[in-house]
């Protein structure tokens, strides 16, 4: 789905212009409306944060004092979506209303490079821009929100600031979760994770990866030293401090030779782990350019999957299979199976057109480039 679109601004907008969606038919209830129309008309527009007009016809009669940004496709977006107008006119698509997985970008650095990364980072000053529309979005979510992910790049890399967008989010939103894509190592400073642990967190949960129960075969797929060690010691001071943590498991040919190895050491070391999610790889970002390194149908690692799957389910750890449609495993492992592909880049494939089995199966990224050449109908 597009999220992003450039349109051409006729005004400076100095500053992002962060509002919610409105049509020509739409009630202006607030100060916080952008206000999408097809055509000028003879009206009062005045009130509204910005106007997106779909022309690209620059001569415009509306009040010079509202920004005005003209382009001529922006179906995609609808009545109550959330917005970001860049001062270079870029539309970024923040929320969508009528969407179940939405999350909040907060910046495209990283302290890591996994071999395996479906957005490779970026060595770029984003954090304050981002921060900056962020903290202008979170007001402007609706109460019914039930989850919001932030992700990035590396989320803790905002420092304090990471702290303030969870303050803000548990303020604003008290009963909406909040699902955190980690690294985990910095809770290694055990300053920082008992700062984060003042912070409102009762609805808080950390994501954070762990690809090997040997050191640097984690160290290696991740592309960082030490990377184990800070990631297994800031899971335990998260967990010290009370701070909910789930691991999370891509599987590809350089994690899946110690799967169960793995298994084992998270029920040893880790019991606390409120969720393990084992996961399907995205064929996207570095994965192509790695794809001898990485690529492997899950007909060739199935035996150890389904003991891992069941050692942890055995062992009472909650564990689930994401991102693997259904007819690429035994039946007998459906149990653990979630449909957990974001809806917004979530499909299914032609094969997929007589499957009996959709509403339950995990569909495949819209994102990824590779399929596996098992995929079949469930007839």
């Amino acid at each position: 789905m597009k999220l992003k679109v450039k349109g051409i601004t006729k005004d400076i907008i100095e500053q992002p212009i962060v509002g919610k969606v409105t049509f020509e038919n739409g009630n202006k209830t607030t100060k916080n409306e952008i206000l999408i129309i097809d055509r000028e008309k003879n009206i009062d527009y005045s009130g509204f944060k910005s106007i997106i007009i779909k022309s690209m016809n620059k001569n415009s009669s509306i009040n010079n004092n509202i920004p005005k940004v003209f382009v001529p496709y922006i179906d995609h977006l609808e009545n109550d979506d959330i917005i970001s107008i860049a001062p270079s006119g870029l539309i970024n698509t923040l929320y969508k209303n009528n969407h179940t997985h939405n999350s909040m970008f907060v910046t495209d650095r990283c302290n890591s490079n996994c071999l395996m990364c479906s957005q490779p980072p970026k060595d770029k000053d984003d954090i304050d821009y981002l921060y900056n529309i962020n903290m202008q979005l979170i007001p402007l979510l609706p109460k019914t929100v039930d989850q919001l992910g932030v992700t990035g790049g590396e989320p803790t890399l905002l420092g304090n600031k990471l702290l303030n967008i969870i303050d803000s989010f548990h303020s604003h939103l008290p009963d909406s979760h909040m699902h955190i894509l980690s690294n985990g190592r910095v809770f290694a400073w055990k300053d920082y994770t008992k700062n984060l642990s003042t912070v409102n967190h009762s609805k808080l949960v950390f994501g954070i990866p762990l690809y090997s129960d040997y050191p640097l075969q984690h160290d290696y797929i991740v592309q960082a030293k030490d990377a184990f060690s800070q990631t297994v010691l800031g899971l335990h001071n998260l967990e010290k401090y009370g701070i909910k943590v789930e691991i999370r498991i891509v599987v590809h040919k350089q994690s899946i030779g110690r799967l169960y190895d793995l298994a084992k050491f998270i029920y040893k070391n880790l019991p606390f782990v409120s969720h393990i999610a084992i996961m399907g790889l995205e064929y996207v970002g570095y994965t192509p350019h790695n794809d001898k390194l990485l690529w492997i149908e899950p007909d060739e690692y199935i035996d150890v999957l389904s003991n891992t799957l069941f050692y942890l389910d055995h062992n009472n750890l909650h564990v689930s299979l994401y991102n693997t449609p259904l007819c690429l495993v035994p039946k007998y492992l459906w149990k653990f199976c979630r449909r957990s592909i974001s809806d917004w880049k979530q499909i299914y494939l032609d094969e997929c057109k007589l499957c009996t089995k959709n509403s339950e199966c995990s569909g495949v990224f819209e994102t990824s480039k590779r399929y596996s050449e098992n995929i079949k109908a469930i007839t």
